[in-house]
């Protein structure tokens, strides 16, 4: 894995894992799009499509409520 990969590995997971904590103000809800679209491209990397598409329907779920 290269370098530029782990590293946004690394921030998708920092930007997930703090996402919950703030999932009520729009901030959250942009964190967890943002960490999810971030680990897409590590999962994209090993092949893992079945993460690819739970982590699409995550992010479509998050701008689906993103204005409510």
């Amino acid at each position: 894995m290269s370098r530029l990969s782990s590293l946004t590995s690394w921030v998708g997971t920092a930007l997930l894992g703090a996402a919950p904590f703030l999932i009520d103000m729009p901030a959250g809800k942009l964190m967890a799009i943002t960490g999810l679209a971030l680990l897409c491209l590590q999962a994209y990397e090993k092949k893992c499509y079945n993460l690819l598409i739970l982590n699409t329907i995550g992010i479509i779920g998050y701008a689906s409520n993103f204005f409510i």
